[in-house]
């Protein structure tokens, strides 16, 4: 299938999403929402795709909104960023974090405003060395969007969040990483085959097990332990019935390697 802003590949069980608008660092315009929405419906729904990557063409992963997208001006007729949050960016997150499928996000160079968050809406985030977080919004007047404001303190605590939310200062990858804030630092000429070795250990692993650990995990900070507890006897019970586990186990008596299938 063809697209102008994406490259949409899958392969080895693995769906690949590439933005491509590299000329305007890959920032978000109305067609790019589109296409990267389609996309992630198609993996979503492939059952030969059992993880996603996602990273960016040329020398950054994202850098947020294309503003040239948008008629604003001084004493021009004001825009209303809240429709673009409920047509495009919120739900862009809510695929991305709700996908039964493992994510990953090989930031490749800068992740600015909506695209950091972006990036932080995956479940495994690399960054190349070279790479740099910016929580931009401050520059001109806004607040963290694509989720920025909640994921951004349960990461990294609240005084380094509003340092970066108030400041717009850029954060290295080295730093973000001993922060907290992802998963791993690689150079820059190991990132690609890093973020897709995983990805395909991913789409060969149990993947009903490791959907079911995503949505747990993000689904903690909002309940008590006692809540968490029930979660994971009732996940556990589904669980313990799959062939995946039948499986897991099976080969770990046998000292073999398993072959999950997903199911």
């Amino acid at each position: 299938m063809a697209y102008g802003t994406i490259i949409f590949e899958r392969a080895e069980g693995v769906a690949r999403l590439t933005l491509n608008r590299p000329d305007r660092l890959n920032s978000f315009n109305t067609i790019m929402h589109g296409e990267v929405a389609e996309a992630l419906a198609i993996a979503a729904d492939d059952g030969d795709v059992r993880a996603v990557l996602l990273t960016g063409a040329g020398r950054g992963f994202c850098a947020g909104q294309d503003l040239s997208d948008r008629a604003v001006a001084p004493g021009a007729k004001p825009v209303d960023l809240g429709d673009s949050i409920d047509r495009y960016y919120g739900p862009l997150i809510r695929r991305l974090t709700s996908l039964d499928k493992p994510t990953i996000c090989a930031v490749n160079g800068v992740a600015a405003g909506a695209g950091a968050n972006i990036a932080l809406a995956c479940d495994i985030v690399f960054a190349a060395r070279s790479a740099k977080f910016i929580q931009s919004f401050a520059n001109i007047g806004l607040i963290p969007d694509s989720g920025g404001t909640w994921v951004l303190p349960r990461l990294i605590g609240q005084a380094r969040a509003l340092g970066l939310a108030l400041t717009g200062e850029p954060l290295s990858a080295e730093k973000a990483e001993a922060w907290g804030m992802i998963w791993k630092c690689v150079d820059d000429d190991a990132l690609d085959a890093e973020a897709s070795a995983l990805a395909v250990r991913f789409a060969k692993g149990p993947t009903r097990g490791l959907a079911a650990t995503k949505h747990a995990i993000r689904a903690s900070s909002l309940k008590s332990l006692e809540d968490e507890l029930l979660i994971e006897r009732d996940l556990m019970r589904e669980l313990g019935q799959s062939a995946d586990y039948q499986e897991g186990v099976a080969a770990f008596m046998a000292k073999r390697s398993p072959n999950f299938t997903g199911r």
